[in-house]
């Protein structure tokens, strides 16, 4: 289970890869978007 969550690069062919990343956690994704005001937006 921990082995999922960790960066990973599987190599399918041709030069493809499938990559696989840890996910952002809730708390991280809400400071974010808190801190960034998004483009446009006034306030």
């Amino acid at each position: 289970m921990a082995d999922d969550k960790l960066f990973k690069a599987e190599y399918v062919g041709s030069g493809t890869f499938v990559i696989t990343k840890p996910k952002r956690k809730k708390t991280k994704a809400r400071q974010s978007s808190l801190k960034n005001p998004r483009r446009g937006m006034r306030k």
